[in-house]
C-alpha cells in the first residue's frame, strides 16, 4: 500500500493498473513535451531561449510528479504519443512559427483538469504554457503576416477564380484550346488585378499610420513648453484622456523632461497602464510589411494558384474530365492553404481545410451551372 494523489488529497488506496497505464501515458508525454521545449531552445538565443528552457523544466516537474505515484511501476520508458514525437522532430528541424502554432495547439489539449491524479497546480501549468507558446507562436505571426498573407489568399484566389472560370467556360461547350486561352487570359489579369490591389492597400495603410503618428518635431519642442500654461494636455485630451489625468500627465512629462526624478517614474508607470489612444504601434509597420513585397507575393502565388487548374488542359485533356481533373487537383491545394490558414491562426486546421475546399467548391459549381444554362440558351 503507498499514497498517491486524487481529487480527495491523498488515498492508501492501491492504484489499479489501468492508473499505472495511465499514469505511465502521462509520464512518457511529459517526457516528450520537455524533448519538444529543448529542441525549440536549441534554435533560439537569449530571451526565447530561456523561456523554452523555463517550459521544458516545468514538464520536468510534471514528469517527477508521475514518477512518485508510479514508484516501483514504473516500468520501462515508453514512447511518446506520435503527434507529440512529430512535434519534437520538427521543432528540432524547423522551429517555425507553423511548428509553435502546432505546439499551441498541443498544449490546450491538456486533460490534466479532468485527471483526478494530476494535482490543480500541474493543470493551471498547462493553461499557463499555452499561453506562452501561443504569445511566442504571436510574435513569429506577426513577422509573417504582411507578404504570408498576401502569399496564402493570393494562391486561394487563384485557384478558385481560375476553377470557376474554366468551369463555367467548359460547361458552354466551347474548344479546348478557348477554355485554355480564356483560363491563362484569367490567370494574368487576375494577378495583376490582385498584386496591383495590395499594393494600393498596403502603401494605403502605411500612409495612414504615418498620418496617426506623432509630429517628431513637436516632441522635441516638449522640453521648451511653459511649465505654467501647459498646453501639452490638450495634447492628451485630444488622445482620449479626461482632463484631469491629461493635466497629470502633461505636467509629469515636462518635469520629467526638466530633471524631476519622481515625475520620470511617475510616466514610467503610467506608461505601464491602459495604451494611450495616440500612441502609434511601432511594429505596425512591419506587421504589414512592404507594399512591393506585399504586391509581388500577391501577384506571383495568385499566378501560381490560377495555374493548378489549368495543368490538366496543359497535359492534353479536354470536355468534362478536364474540369473534373482540374476540380481535383485544385481540391487538393485547396485543402492544404486552408491547413496553412488554420495553423496560424490557432484554430483547426483540418476545419479550415474543409471549410476552404467548401467555399471553393461552391464557387466552380455556380458557375458551371450558370455555364451550362447559358450554353443551353444559346445553342
Amino acid at each position: 500500500m503507498r499514497a498517491y494523489w486524487n481529487s480527495g488529497g491523498v488515498s492508501e488506496e492501491r492504484p489499479t493498473s489501468k492508473d499505472i497505464r495511465r499514469w505511465r501515458g502521462h509520464l512518457a508525454d511529459e517526457r516528450a513535451e520537455a524533448k519538444v521545449y529543448r529542441e525549440f531552445a536549441a534554435r533560439r538565443t537569449g530571451e526565447e531561449r530561456e523561456i523554452f528552457l523555463a517550459l521544458a523544466e516545468a514538464e520536468g516537474r510534471h514528469e517527477a510528479h508521475w514518477l512518485g505515484l508510479l514508484g516501483d511501476d514504473v516500468g520501462k520508458p515508453r514512447r511518446g504519443s506520435v503527434r507529440t514525437r512529430v512535434l519534437a522532430w520538427l521543432a528540432g528541424r524547423f522551429g517555425s512559427v507553423f511548428v509553435l502554432a502546432l505546439a499551441q495547439q498541443a498544449e490546450a489539449r491538456s486533460v490534466y483538469a479532468v485527471d483526478a491524479d494530476a494535482t490543480p497546480a500541474m493543470a493551471a501549468d498547462e493553461l499557463t504554457h499555452q499561453e506562452v507558446v501561443r504569445t511566442l507562436a504571436v510574435r513569429g505571426r506577426n513577422k509573417l503576416s504582411g507578404s504570408l498573407r498576401a502569399a496564402v489568399f493570393g494562391a486561394n484566389d487563384g485557384l478558385v477564380s481560375n476553377l470557376a472560370l474554366i468551369a463555367g467556360i467548359g460547361a458552354v461547350g466551347v474548344e479546348p484550346h478557348i477554355v485554355l486561352l480564356t483560363g491563362v487570359s484569367g490567370l494574368l489579369a487576375g494577378a495583376l488585378s490582385m498584386g496591383a490591389g495590395e499594393y494600393v492597400s498596403v502603401s494605403s495603410q502605411r500612409e495612414l499610420l504615418a498620418a496617426s503618428a506623432p509630429n517628431p518635431q513637436a516632441i522635441k519642442a516638449r522640453a521648451d513648453l511653459d511649465l505654467d500654461a501647459n498646453e501639452l494636455a490638450l495634447v492628451y485630451r485630444a488622445r482620449g484622456l479626461d482632463a484631469e489625468d491629461a493635466g497629470r500627465r502633461a505636467d509629469a512629462t515636462l518635469r520629467a523632461l526638466h530633471g524631476d526624478e519622481g515625475a520620470a517614474e511617475f510616466i514610467a508607470g503610467f506608461r505601464q497602464g491602459p495604451t494611450d489612444p495616440g500612441d502609434v504601434d511601432a511594429d505596425a509597420h512591419e506587421l504589414l510589411g512592404t507594399a512591393w513585397g506585399a504586391a509581388a507575393s500577391s501577384f506571383c502565388f495568385f499566378a501560381v494558384g490560377a495555374l493548378v487548374p489549368l495543368v490538366p488542359y496543359l497535359l492534353g485533356m479536354t470536355g468534362t474530365p478536364a474540369i473534373l481533373a482540374a476540380a481535383g487537383v485544385v481540391g487538393v491545394v485547396l485543402l492544404l492553404t486552408g491547413a496553412i490558414v488554420g495553423v496560424l491562426s490557432g484554430t483547426s486546421p483540418g476545419l479550415r481545410a474543409l471549410r476552404q475546399l467548401a467555399i471553393g467548391f461552391g464557387a466552380a459549381a455556380v458557375t458551371y451551372v450558370l455555364g451550362l444554362a447559358f450554353g443551353t440558351v444559346v445553342g
